[in-house]
């Protein structure tokens, strides 16, 4: 996430964008916002892009259960490539996905400070976290997820958009809910310099088991085994074989892989693994862009090494919501867990961060 900060008014697996704290008293704001000109179904491009300004009112009736946030941190992903896309199979799967309309505002998630509300559960000036946009404000309508943020926490604000928010969530989640994962075991992170990748292999570490990861630089690997304790990494760009790179790197075969990459990434990963493995796949960056990349794993590993292959979403990690919170704020709190950002300033920075993350310009 990348995360943009606004310079006048962000989005872990990502980017964030942060505006100023100026708060507006006039009854109409101009609300620069980030918009598609058209469909985007290949790589996207600065072109894609548009930077529009609409005039955003601030009068909201009274009985109206309407707020509007003034955005401080907003999240971009490399998923939300998926709602940008003329079809796409994920825009009619979940409500939350459907293609986004050129010109229109584009979803995302992020952390405000409440502008305009006449709902008991918000007072202006309050922080919230939820359902925002690419934009300076939002408009929030009753039903949308949208949270108050706990003061007692103090931590920075990004943090409720990366480590602590749907980044940090996927990560606990996709490893302790799904891949079930004990001590010792051996675990793989491919993008492990990520929002997500990163969140994972220090997880696994605190668990007591085995980790190596992959990243696209010399720059990544070494920041992944000095800074993050990973036990082994590579640059993948360097290794003319992958399926040698994972056997040095797993002598005795993988248990465990979090992945959010997919193609060969995947088929490679699934040939390395030991019977009884588990894979978590939140997600398919190298698929999202280029349909010819899709992984074509052998079927009979999977059948006879009796793999489990499970996709996850967000919504389906809420049961472990509590617990992620009160460990990875035990984690932070303690000094063992780091939280890795990648940070830009200003609406007009969210299209060039958005297609970085397809080139693998982001740490966090």
């Amino acid at each position: 996430m990348h995360v943009t900060l606004h310079s006048s008014a962000l989005f872990s697996s990502p980017f964030i964008i942060v505006p100023s704290q100026k708060v507006p008293t006039k009854m109409e704001v101009k609300n620069k916002y980030v918009a598609i000109k058209a469909s985007i179904n290949g790589a996207p491009e600065e072109s894609d892009f548009e930077i529009k300004v609409e005039n955003l009112s601030l009068i909201v009736e009274p009985e109206s259960k309407v707020v509007v946030v003034k955005n401080l941190f907003v999240s971009i992903d490399p998923y939300q490539i998926n709602w940008m896309k003329s079809q796409s199979s994920s825009q009619t799967s979940i409500r939350y996905a459907n293609a986004i309309t050129p010109g229109e505002v584009i979803d995302t998630y992020g952390v405000g400070r409440m502008l305009v509300s006449h709902r008991p559960d918000f007072k202006k000036d309050d922080l919230e976290a939820g359902f925002l946009t690419w934009g300076e404000y939002s408009i929030v309508k009753e039903g949308s997820l949208l949270n108050k943020l706990d003061p007692s926490l103090a931590f920075p604000l990004s943090y409720h958009v990366g480590v602590l928010g749907f980044s940090g969530l996927a990560a606990y989640g996709g490893f302790f809910k799904v891949c079930k994962p004990k001590p010792g075991e051996k675990v793989l992170v491919f993008a492990a310099s990520g929002s997500i990748g990163h969140l994972v292999g220090q997880y696994a570490k605190l668990l007591g088991c085995y980790v190596a990861g992959s990243a696209g630089s010399q720059e990544k690997v070494n920041f992944l085994k000095e800074k993050l304790g990973f036990d082994d990494a590579f640059n993948y760009k360097l290794e003319a074989n992958l399926k040698s790179a994972l056997k040095r790197c797993f002598p005795k075969g993988i248990d465990v892989y979090v992945d959010n990459v997919g193609g060969k990434m995947l088929e490679t990963a699934l040939s390395n693994m030991n019977s009884l493995g588990r894979v978590a796949i939140c997600g398919v960056i190298s698929e999202y862009t280029n349909a010819s990349t899709r992984a074509s794993p052998e079927m009979l590993d999977i059948v006879y090494k009796r793999i489990s292959i499970q996709g996850f979403l967000i919504a389906d990690l809420m049961t472990v919501y509590a617990d992620f919170l009160s460990k990875t704020v035990e984690y932070l709190h303690d000094g063992k867990l780091k939280a890795i950002e990648d940070i830009s300033q200003g609406v007009e920075s969210i299209p060039s961060a958005f297609i970085g993350m397809f080139n693998g310009d982001n740490i966090g």
